[in-house]
């Protein structure tokens, strides 16, 4: 009987233990989903804090919360780094103002230009149109409806077309003669600095930005005399409008010829060296520059003071 009873002492106690088990181990899903859950809810807590620190809030600039665009950092900005890209100038030169022989030409052959389009804008509100402004509203809207190098190369080509080139002495009994656009194209003839002026006062006609267009001077080394051309920006890159040539050329890739004076709304200026700017010129810079400073030694009437 003692025996017996604690068999069945054991055996209780065996019973009860396994019992007692069998509730821990209903119980350890539910402690073990609840640790998850603290460190899960610990985590969140950290990463909030230590992303509040590196990434400021936002606020908007102007107060308007419909605005979501217009948002700017919030607090110290000291490390990020804003940097604004500004456009390559033309040839990747720097310019001065100029005066002389050249700035005088301009100054005149602007003022008409300005003239010029302001009859093309009563043109086109429909008053009387002189034939010279017609065909300066033809050559703009073989542009119409395009953007881009589309516009420039349709407006190039439509000028290139409409006038004939013909020296100043052929033309005018004189050396050298700078003719507004109606002027040109009246008689339809002209020379290498026609051509770029009437391409200028048509791509500003036809929306371009002032900024974005321009006449250059040149001198061309194989011809060793100087040549006019235009110039237009598209897409931040300058494109060379010259009506030697069929195709546009960037200012980068033309060769032959040298920068001396760009013209534009800002009135006119010449290229000046790199090497002026603290910024020594490479070996075949410094042969063009070398080139350029003899030609303008002889002087052929483009001296500025």
């Amino acid at each position: 009987m003692k025996g017996g009873a604690r068999r069945t002492k054991r055996h209780r106690t065996v019973l009860y233990g396994d019992r007692n088990m069998a509730k821990a181990r209903r119980k350890a899903p539910e402690w073990h989903l609840g640790a998850v859950r603290v460190v899960v809810s610990v985590c969140l807590i950290i990463a909030t804090i230590a992303l509040s620190r590196v990434a400021p809030q936002s606020q908007l600039t102007a107060g308007d919360a419909g605005d979501r665009e217009s948002v700017i950092p919030a607090g110290p900005v000291s490390r990020v780094s804003w940097r604004v890209h500004e456009p390559a100038p033309l040839f990747g030169l720097t310019t001065e103002p100029v005066a002389g022989q050249v700035g005088a030409k301009w100054r005149g052959v602007a003022a008409d230009i300005e003239a010029e389009l302001d009859v093309l804008a009563r043109c086109r509100a429909g008053e009387a149109c002189p034939d010279a402004a017609l065909a300066l509203m033809k050559i703009v809207d073989a542009g119409a409806g395009r953007n881009g190098l589309a516009r420039v190369g349709l407006i190039n080509r439509a000028v290139d077309l409409a006038i004939t080139p013909t020296s100043d002495q052929a033309q005018w009994g004189v050396a050298d003669r700078w003719s507004p656009p109606f002027e040109t194209l009246a008689t339809h003839r002209g020379d290498c600095e026609d051509y770029a002026i009437v391409k200028y006062a048509a791509l500003l006609a036809a929306g371009v930005s002032r900024d974005d267009v321009k006449v250059v001077i040149l001198h061309n080394l194989s011809h060793d005399e100087d040549h006019a051309v235009a110039a237009a920006r598209v897409d931040g890159a300058w494109l060379i409008l010259d009506n030697s040539k069929l195709a546009l050329v960037r200012d980068t890739d033309m060769t032959g010829a040298l920068p001396r004076f760009v013209l534009d709304a800002g009135g006119a200026r010449r290229f000046v060296d790199a090497g002026r700017n603290g910024q020594r010129p490479s070996l075949s810079r410094r042969i063009e520059v070398a080139v350029m400073r003899e030609a303008l030694a002889r002087d052929r009437g483009w001296r500025a003071p």
